[in-house]
């Protein structure tokens, strides 16, 4: 496999990939993908071309750019960091949904949070990390199915933390509302008990409770980057979102995600998703995509 960003000088640079108001040349994309894989780690190949330009097209209109050349330019610069940031925003999947992929709730509800219930009520300290969280939806049903079982669950030392890479998906997850289509997998028993109906200019949003907000906490982290955590985590979700990197790169994700479980803690992973690499002897696939940490831990580090 070539280099990320080299071009190959058997085809030619200019290329177009893809073609509309802006052509989209090979370079263009060469450069564009090694970008966003130095930034978020995302592999992005020649048959991503489509994707690039649809989702980038509008975001060089607005800036009043000519095309993808110099839109090229000015997000390696210092000076277009912000519109790199952007650019990053507008290339990474956020689609979620409330309990997408249910078996790892029901997993975490019946197999898991017993135990996980009983630490805490012995004065335990208790730790679940959402590690792509997206616009919320995963953590705040992660504390829906943590408070159908422990209702006063804040009143312990019980957490949940939920990262992900964009913030403005962030600011989206920390405000909890949501069109009323995106609670077509929440039951309306929970929807009337932890979502508060709105009306966001005569449009029907819900909004979630408190209680689960008071669970979660919500912050900025890519995954390529140093992680900042002091202890460990009982449980890691990380759903759809490896399979976004290299081999490489998965292979390294895996394992710092072992050095941040403590024996017997679980990974929940998506379903095009195996853990591969020095990690996978670390590991039980106890379940459907649901795995347990197995290792002894010694000199292990993030």
């Amino acid at each position: 496999m070539m280099p990320m960003g080299a071009v190959d000088t058997r085809q030619s640079p200019d290329e177009v990939m893809a073609s509309g108001e802006y052509p989209l040349t090979r370079r263009d994309l060469s450069e564009i993908a090694a970008m966003i894989y130095s930034d978020a780690g995302i592999y992005l190949n020649d048959s991503k071309a489509s994707l690039v330009y649809s989702r980038l097209s509008k975001h060089i209109r607005s800036l009043g750019l000519k095309g993808f050349r110099e839109y090229c330019a000015l997000v390696a610069s210092p000076e277009g960091a912000a519109a790199r940031r952007e650019m990053l925003s507008h290339l990474t999947t956020n689609f979620t949904r409330f309990f997408r992929e249910n078996h790892h709730f029901e997993h975490l509800r019946d197999e898991v949070l017993p135990g996980l219930i009983a630490r805490a009520k012995s004065g335990g300290r208790v730790r679940i990390w959402s590690a792509a969280c997206s616009d919320g939806q995963e953590p705040y049903s992660i504390a829906l199915t943590v408070l159908s079982a422990l209702p006063n669950a804040a009143d312990y030392d019980f957490k949940i933390l939920a990262t992900d890479i964009d913030p403005k998906i962030l600011a989206q997850a920390r405000a909890g509302i949501y069109d009323e289509n995106a609670l077509e997998t929440v039951s309306p028993q929970i929807r009337k008990q932890y979502f508060k109906e709105l009306d966001v200019g005569g449009r029907r949003k819900f909004q979630v409770d408190d209680r689960l907000k008071k669970l979660i906490t919500f912050n900025e982290l890519n995954l390529m980057a140093q992680w900042p955590f002091k202890g460990q985590f009982d449980v890691i979700f990380c759903r759809n979102v490896v399979i976004y990197f290299d081999e490489p790169t998965q292979m390294k994700i895996w394992s710092r995600f072992a050095a941040l479980l403590p024996v017997g803690g679980h990974l929940y992973i998506g379903h095009s998703e195996r853990v591969s690499g020095d990690a996978k002897n670390q590991f039980d696939n106890i379940g459907i995509t649901t795995y347990r940490y197995t290792g002894s831990g010694a000199g292990r580090r993030a």
